[in-house]
């Protein structure tokens, strides 16, 4: 008896010590700052990026041209784990950084990316959303990134039926929207407009992997609805459908250049798009009559990315490319609403040792308003960054 439970003691404790050999935990990260000068101006709580959505709406919006900036917010910290099970492997992935967004926009401040885990097929918590193909991010070191990309991190319920190079993956993610209220933003009638968001976010993706690159198709679908509880003649509420389908690759030839390119297009997801402004747009309705004399309609965007990575060698990269973002406009937005943003950028990126990166970047950016001003005729604004960073990675694994 004593023998027996011995054994089994035994054998437990080697079960145990061959499964925590074949764990992994790793803890990463870097320290990057980002120094530059901007020629023209922007939002001063996106100094450091180039958003094209936040150049300025009409003349000399956010003060003089030509600023000086510093700063430390692309810093990163990140823990993966890695662990053996008889029902698949278990992963977990928990990640921050310093860059406030929100209503820390400007600040240098600890931010949520990644807090997201898995077990074989099926997937839980905040990490990139299936529309969204991080692939598509080229080799750069502005933070942003190509206003034309999908590019968004939600919390959501993921399946993966396909694992690997190729794969699919399906997922249900939480739910939102954004308004612009346009030309009658300053009626009272509709301060008492509320969101309503009765069902997730549907969204998949297929890739198709190859040795030149691959391919993928990713589409996504939601529900739209917004409520006026305002007690007076007229009747507000509405509601939409939210669509997109996105195509996107990366093509890699002659060993050292790799092209990154996707298309998207749809209505009412604009907050998946890496910069643009709302979802939902208000239209003049003249056959609604007193009581619906406007409604909400979604928006259609169409966004491009095309970008090449080349490596001179070991020691250098460039990065050069385009990216577009166009919004069709309804009809009762204002003059200044965003419509289209215009995003360059070339580099050289320096690697003197090993986890060890500085470069130099030329970044442009450029806003287009839904029309001209009645007034001041304004209806365009660009910009020109010059930017340096130095980061320099750290990595152990357990």
């Amino acid at each position: 008896m004593r023998k027996g439970m011995l054994c089994v003691l035994l054998l437990c404790g080697l079960s145990g010590t061959a499964a925590a050999q074949d764990s992994t935990f790793e803890v990463y990260g870097y320290v990057m700052l980002d120094a530059g000068y901007d020629v023209n101006q922007v939002n001063p709580d996106w100094y450091d990026v180039m958003r094209p959505t936040k150049l300025p709406a009409f003349a000399n919006e956010f003060g003089a041209d030509g600023n000086t900036f510093f700063g430390v917010r692309q810093t990163r910290f990140g823990v993966k784990t890695s662990t053996p099970t008889d029902v698949g492997t278990l992963k977990t992935l928990f990640e921050w950084e310093l860059f406030g967004t929100g209503v820390d926009a400007g600040q240098t401040t600890i931010r949520l990316r990644h807090a997201y885990g898995e077990l074989g097929k099926v997937g839980a918590g905040q990490t990139w959303s299936p529309f969204m193909d991080i692939d598509v991010f080229p080799n750069t070191i502005e933070y942003w990134g190509p206003s034309g990309m999908v590019f968004f991190r939600n919390v959501q319920i993921r399946y993966m039926p396909i694992q690997g190079d190729t794969r699919m993956t399906i997922a249900l993610e939480r739910p939102g929207a954004s308004g612009d209220q346009g030309v009658y933003s300053d009626r009272v009638e509709l301060s008492g407009i509320t969101p309503h968001f009765p069902l997730p976010d549907l969204s998949a993706e297929y890739h198709v992997g190859r040795d030149w690159g691959y391919v993928e198709v990713a589409g996504i679908v939601r529900r739209i609805e917004w409520e006026d509880s305002f007690v007076d003649s007229l009747e507000l509420s509405g509601e939409a459908t939210g669509w997109g389908l996105s195509l996107s690759s990366n093509l890699k030839f002659k060993e050292s250049n790799t092209a990154r390119l996707q298309f998207v297009y749809g209505e009412g997801v604009e907050n998946y798009m890496n910069d643009a402004p709302a979802d939902i747009g208000i239209e003049s309705n003249p056959g609604g009559g007193v009581a619906r004399p406007i409604e909400g309609v979604p928006l259609p965007v169409m966004g491009i990315v095309a970008f090449l990575d080349h490596n001179w060698n070991t020691k250098f990269s460039s990065s050069v490319g385009y990216s577009m973002i166009d919004i069709d406009n309804s009809d009762a937005q204002t003059p200044d609403a965003f419509s289209v943003g215009h995003y360059a950028i070339v580099n050289l990126l320096h690697y003197p040792a090993p986890n060890v990166m500085a470069g130099i970047e030329l970044q442009y950016g450029k806003r287009e308003n839904f029309k001209p001003d009645p007034v001041t005729g304004f209806e365009s604004s660009d910009d020109v960054k010059v930017q340096v960073s130095f980061r320099y990675n750290f990595s152990k694994t357990l």
